[in-house]
């Protein structure tokens, strides 16, 4: 960012920054620029939504565990000096002239972020669609909780759509969790769970983690299919595809769909292979003035609200430091942590960095009660700190 387009001076006007989506790097991005800058900068934040959901909460509306609507975190109660933010849809961004229209106007700016996430590409996976076969969206779960009650025999498959997704560790959790759900309504010796994951382990970049969750499957007669997809649903004879031609019945499909950069991110210019390329230390695009974090970005890190939380950190402390006329800060190092749910009333932690050193390398804390209250306090710090309750 020069002098000339960031107002660096002080003569100029101030210095105004667009954040699209307001997920969890979008939310801490805000945070960090109105609490080192306040008023002396002008951030928009713009979201479709008119609410935030944490990932983990959607496992609990799944198991009726939470209401939606008690884990719905409105943006209206995001008031922070020198942000604004707006509910409305992204229709179009020239990252080159660092160009924003919605559908309510246009938005000139001299710095764009692109925090809009990955969407679910449900079309990729024929019959996916077509009934209540997804848990990873809060409408999805909310509709698999409907349906939940009247399982009581059967085969049910927690199956993967396609890789990179979401949370790496989630449908290992819902696995698990539902073996929780049917053994507590006393049906589970009548049902069959089985797991099919693309990847070779659970979590690949924690052979310790891998094996703890592989252990737990088995001790839960839970059968782990690994090193494959989902790549088709036939609804009509309740039968799942594999990749490799492999079919497998089922009478309850909870589906991780097939991921993807938003339509207007992919029409943009900015995607390559799907996904917005970026400078893995950084988070710059080739754009000057554009950055790109969290889901939507090609990083080398999972999929996850902890890394995107992370990159904005490093993006936030860049910016100030430009425009304070401070050092540049350290790169980003693609270190993180996400809890496990191993079920009954315990919770696991795999600590990962992916960046550091020549390959990703991962540490496993041991399933525990004292991991559940941790858990709990890392939502609820971010929700005291991302929107004041």
């Amino acid at each position: 960012m020069d002098a000339r387009r960031s107002g660096i001076d002080g003569l100029m006007k101030k210095t105004h920054i667009i954040v699209l989506g307001a997920g969890f790097g979008g939310l801490e991005l805000t945070t960090m620029l109105s609490e080192t800058l306040g008023g002396a900068v002008d951030v928009t934040l713009i979201d479709k939504a008119d609410h935030f959901v944490f990932g983990f909460s959607k496992l609990d509306i799944l198991f009726g565990r939470a209401t939606p609507d008690a884990v719905r975190l409105s943006y209206r109660d995001v008031a922070k000096p020198g942000v604004r933010f707006l509910q409305e849809t992204v229709t179009a961004i020239d990252p080159a002239a660092l160009r924003v229209s919605t559908d309510h106007g246009v938005y000139e700016t001299d710095v764009l972020v692109v925090a809009l996430g990955a969407d679910y590409d449900m079309e990729a996976t024929p019959g996916l669609a077509d009934g209540d076969n997804d848990f990873y969206s809060v409408a999805g779960a909310e509709r698999i909780r409907e349906l939940l009650p009247s399982f009581n025999k059967g085969r049910a498959i927690v199956g993967v759509c396609g890789a990179p997704f979401k949370c790496p560790p989630a449908p290992s959790e819902a696995a698990l969790l539902l073996h929780d759900y049917l053994t507590t309504r006393g049906v589970r010796g009548d049902c069959e769970i089985s797991i099919v994951i693309p990847f070779g382990s659970p979590v690949p970049p924690s052979p310790d983690t891998s094996r703890a969750l592989v252990a737990a499957f088995a001790e839960r007669d839970i059968s782990f299919v690994p090193g494959r997809r989902v790549s088709s649903l036939d609804t009509a004879r309740r039968v799942a595809v594999l990749d490799d031609g492999s079919e497998m019945p089922y009478d309850l499909f909870l589906g991780v769909p097939k991921h993807r950069a938003p339509d207007v991110v992919l029409a943009s210019g900015m995607a390559e292979d799907g996904y917005v390329p970026v400078k893995s230390g950084t988070l710059e695009t080739r754009f000057p003035g554009v950055y790109a974090l969290g889901d939507v970005a090609t990083v080398g890190v999972p999929k996850a609200g902890v890394f995107a939380e992370g990159q904005a950190r490093i993006v936030a402390a860049s910016l100030i430091a430009q425009l304070k006329g401070g050092e540049s800060p350290a790169t980003y190092d693609g270190r993180g942590s996400c809890f496990v749910e191993f079920g009954v009333g315990r919770v696991g932690r795999v600590h990962v960095d992916f960046l550091s050193g020549p390959k990703p390398t991962g540490t496993f804390e041991e399933p525990s009660a004292a991991l559940v209250a941790e858990k709990e306090h890392f939502g609820s710090s971010r929700r005291v700190r991302w929107f004041g309750r």
